[in-house]
């Protein structure tokens, strides 16, 4: 069904927002962290690509 998104890719999804925000936090706090960046933006293209191949 188009636009139908399954358990995984909704949990992939909200892993990826709640990385974000703390990956966000920690820069907030600590300062910058280029792999904590880095492993966001993995995630962040993984979720994507999940999300691509569902559709």
């Amino acid at each position: 069904m188009p636009g139908s998104t399954n358990g995984s890719t909704r949990a992939m999804g909200a892993l990826t927002v709640g990385g974000l925000v703390v990956v966000t936090a920690y820069t907030v706090a600590l300062g910058s962290n280029g792999w904590l960046w880095f492993g966001w933006v993995v995630l962040g293209l993984l979720t994507l690509a999940m999300v691509v191949t569902r559709a």
